[in-house]
């Protein structure tokens, strides 16, 4: 009966309103009461009306009704500040896309509630009537003096996006309900507000304590906490949730150590009452129900005390309120709460937030109250009406030079997000309704005869009717209301922690999610460090419990298949570790292979040069019965030609997985082929020396070096280089060898030469061979030009030489497909130099020369 009366009274005091307004239009509205400018506001088509607790008060007072209530000492939150600033960034964000509302303008009427019922009873009903602005204190424009009513009638605000408080948000629905006025709270959590009966036009992006209240209840009987201390305010939001945990705690074997209420305005008398009652009792848990304004007090006579030992249990309300850590810090490590839903990020926010300077400060009371309080200085000619704790004139002047960036404030920290993310919700939440309403078709509309609403000109009940069907999707988050209009409930559960620097650390250890099943919907933990997961292993930290590690990687060859495992264990020769290093994988098996553009290469090369090979032994034979080929040993030449072809040939026998019986075929094939090869240009060259020394008078050196001579001594230079082969097959031969030490996560497949001295006994022999065919062909080389062939094989020899001796260093620094690459590298270059530099005179002569191929031109001096 009360409450129809009230709301009867009301009523009538705004119909008076309306009749002066009317009666007095050609000389302006008059306001009634104080004249209150402070705001932030913008021009919409849609204006949304925004309720936030910019100042509170440390100490609470009791009206009297009696008398005007006496100026009240606030305190600034650039908390609240920046909750203001999220809503104001959240209607830029929707005025600026193309997707959601492109013919429709938002604004928004932003005023400060003080966190105390009487102010935002009066804000409330300045954001729904509008009100003439006066001065230039408003951001976006204003109204002048002497405004109409029509003119103040299109500041109205269908909607109000707040309040913060339960207590201040039932106060505002008792008044504001009977118009149908939706109100949306960002930080109301009172469970007695899901009752639509009382508050039929409230909705919340806030979940509902009765959410919390079953989230605390897990969360005591997670640890097994039978004896638990509860306190809370004098309050409808305390009782509410009290009543609520209580009831919970009975399922779970909980008892209540004691249920205290202490009053509104905490004197030091009732302050001493319930510390008496926390010191006097067993228990070590406390979960308090209260604002952190009323849990100053408490915190502060526990020190005075020196009480210690208490784990603490926070409600939402003061779950991540970090301006509690400064003083309270000791009592406060190791609190646990639960704190709603947290936004990673909101793209732009930041920049938003800190794009103010000081050109801002006389923009608004509210930009110049925030710069004289993050700054401790006085601005001149400041709009800062309020007063605080601290003298105001005894600040020093700003200067000007004041950088947002190089101080902290609550303000600019976007670290957790989560009150700001309920109002980007709430802004969100009003632009799909009001898009859903556009959206309408005429004679389909959820109103009477198929009608819908107009979004240019909003109806309160039509809206909230749209509000309460929304679902829409932000920030990868789907969010939708039930029939109460809550939200679906998740919450984190955060431990508070001091850091290395002293700051409080703010860590997540577990969540709530109203959503899952039972037995699901709580994950806690509490650990000093995270747990060491596979592919990494436990380092104790020097001085620190054993709670307290580092999670190491494990070393290079090192798995670790369990989570928090002390040590790595290496991987065999033939595996090594995954990428996450969790279990070993077989390595990688590598050789020159024919399937790559290398070996390919190196194929076809060798291909081409025994090709080459046999087609001058084919020309040769062609043209055995001429001057040019019978002259210069002829049965050499063919032998020289062949294994020509042979050592091109075994250059194929490099490519390809090796084998054991293939290594032992490589090193003497090629040993042996070489040495035949220079050993038949030994001989050659022998034979041109001495046939000019033969005709010397009285010579009769050619005796020994006929035919059989040079067959017998090819025979003799080869079979030294076949005799160290052998000793090297029949006791240290070449075999496949694993190599797994050059590259770690590689096996490479090669062939070790079982001896290496073997190895280069082969190579130095060759060698050999070449200095004394090189020495024998420098000494021939002035003999006449048409009669040998020295100084082709001198070349044929440099070339032998460059190739071999530049083989040396690249062999011994390179290692697996690479080695062998160089090895047939060094076998084909080298032959094509025997081959070009020795044969393609002939075959020129042969086949593009005729004429020169003949007796005569042999018999000529050069």
């Amino acid at each position: 009966m009360a409450h129809l009366s009230a709301r009867l009274l009301l009523l009538g005091l705004l119909l008076w309103a309306s009749r002066v307004c009317s009666a007095t239009a050609q000389d302006g509205c008059t306001f009634l009461g104080e004249e209150e400018t402070s705001s932030f506001y913008q021009e919409g088509d849609v204006v949304l009306g925004g309720l936030f607790p910019l100042h509170y008060s440390p100490v609470s007072s009791v009206t009297s009704f009696q008398w005007e209530p006496q100026q009240t000492t606030y305190d600034f939150s650039a908390r609240a500040l920046r909750w203001m600033e999220t809503m104001m960034f959240a209607v830029r964000e929707i005025n600026q896309r193309s997707d959601l509302l492109p013919h429709l303008t938002l604004g928004f009427h932003i005023r400060d509630s003080c966190d105390h019922v009487p102010v935002s009873l009066r804000g409330s009903l300045l954001l729904v009537n509008g009100q003439p602005e006066w001065g230039a204190d408003s951001r976006g424009a204003g109204q002048g003096p002497g405004s109409d009513c029509a003119a103040v009638r299109r500041a109205v605000s269908p909607v109000i996006i707040g309040d913060a408080a339960s207590g201040v948000s039932m106060a505002v629905l008792r008044t504001l309900g009977s118009f149908q006025i939706p109100l949306v709270s960002y930080f109301a959590s009172c469970s007695c507000l899901s009752d639509q009966k009382q508050f039929p036009t409230f909705m919340r992006t806030m979940p509902s304590d009765a959410f919390q209240i079953r989230a605390l209840a897990r969360l005591v009987r997670y640890f097994h906490w039978t004896w638990v201390g509860v306190i809370g305010v004098e309050s409808d939001y305390a009782r509410f949730a009290i009543q609520l945990f209580l009831q919970e705690s009975v399922h779970f074997g909980m008892c209540a150590a004691y249920v205290h209420f202490y009053p509104v305005v905490l004197t030091q008398h009732a302050v001493g009452q319930l510390v008496d009652t926390i010191q006097g009792s067993s228990s070590r848990v406390l979960l308090n129900f209260s604002g952190e304004s009323e849990l100053r007090s408490i915190l502060r006579e526990c020190l005075h005390r020196n009480i210690t030992g208490l784990q603490l249990i926070a409600s939402e309300a003061w779950a991540t309120s970090k301006s509690l850590w400064g003083e309270f810090g000791d009592l406060l490590t190791g609190t646990l709460g639960f704190g709603i839903r947290k936004a990673d990020v909101i793209p732009g926010l930041k920049d938003f937030l800190t794009r103010l300077g000081p050109s801002d400060r006389s923009q608004s009371a509210f930009l110049a109250e925030f710069w004289e309080e993050t700054f401790n200085c006085r601005v001149n000619d400041s709009l800062n009406t309020h007063t605080h704790s601290i003298s105001y004139l005894d600040r020093e002047p700003c200067s000007g030079r004041e950088v947002l960036g190089d101080v902290y404030t609550p303000y600019a920290d976007v670290s957790q997000l989560r009150v700001s993310y309920n109002v980007y919700k709430a802004v969100y939440l009003i632009a799909h309704a009001l898009q859903d309403m556009t959206n309408c078709v005429d004679g389909q509309g959820p109103f009477i005869n198929g009608t819908c609403g107009d979004p240019k000109h909003v109806k309160p009940w039509q809206l909230l009717h749209y509000m309460k069907q929304v679902k829409f999707s932000t920030l990868g988050e789907e969010v939708s209301f039930d029939h109460n209009g809550d939200p679906i409930a998740s919450y984190d559960l955060m431990n508070w922690q001091r850091g290395q620097d002293g700051s409080l650390r703010l860590v997540k250890v577990g969540f709530y999610d109203a959503s899952l099943a039972d037995g699901r919907d709580l994950a806690a933990r509490s650990v000093c460090s995270e747990s060491c997961p596979p592919g990494t292993r436990v380092a104790r930290k020097k001085g620190e419990p054993v709670c307290c590690f580092d999670c190491i990687p494990c070393a290079e060859g090192e798995v670790s298949n369990q989570t928090d495992s002390l040590n790595c264990i290496r991987c065999s020769d033939v595996t090594w570790p995954n990428e996450a290093r969790d279990h070993c994988v077989p390595k990688t098996i590598e050789f020159l292979s024919y399937q790559e553009s290398m070996g390919v290469v190196l194929c076809v090369v060798s291909i081409l040069g025994a090709c080459a090979s046999l087609s001058v032994l084919a020309v040769f034979v062609a043209n055995r019965h001429t001057p040019i080929v019978r002259g210069n040993n002829m049965e050499l030449s063919f032998l020289l030609l062949f294994f020509l072809s042979v050592c091109f040939l075994i250059g194929l026998l490099f490519i390809g997985e090796p084998s054991d019986w293939l290594c032992r075929i490589r090193y003497p094939a090629f040993g042996v082929s070489f040495a035949l090869c220079i050993s038949c240009l030994l001989a050659k060259t022998m034979v041109v020396l001495m046939a000019f020394r033969a005709t010397l008078p009285g010579s009769d050196v050619m005796k020994w070096f006929g035919p059989a001579q040079q067959r017998a001594s090819v025979v003799l230079c080869t079979a030294v280089q076949g005799l160290i082969c052998l000793i090297w097959l029949l006791t240290r031969p070449p075999y496949t060898n694993l190599n797994t030490g050059h590259i770690s996560s590689v096996i490479i497949i090669d062939c070790a030469m079982g001896s290496e001295v073997a190895f280069w006994c082969v190579l130095g022999y060759i060698g050999l061979l070449a200095c004394m065919c090189f020495i024998l062909a420098f000494l021939a080389r002035k003999l006449p030009d048409n009669f040998n062939e020295a100084k082709f094989i001198t070349f044929s020899m440099l070339i032998f030489f460059a190739v071999w001796i530049t083989f040396i260093p690249v062999y011994v620094s390179t290692a697996g497909k690479y080695t062998v690459a160089v090895h047939v590298f060094a076998i084909l270059a080298s032959a094509f130099g025997l081959l070009v530099c020795i044969f393609a005179p002939k075959c020129y002569i042969v086949m593009l020369r005729p004429e020169k191929n003949s007796r005569k031109h042999m018999m000529l001096k050069g």
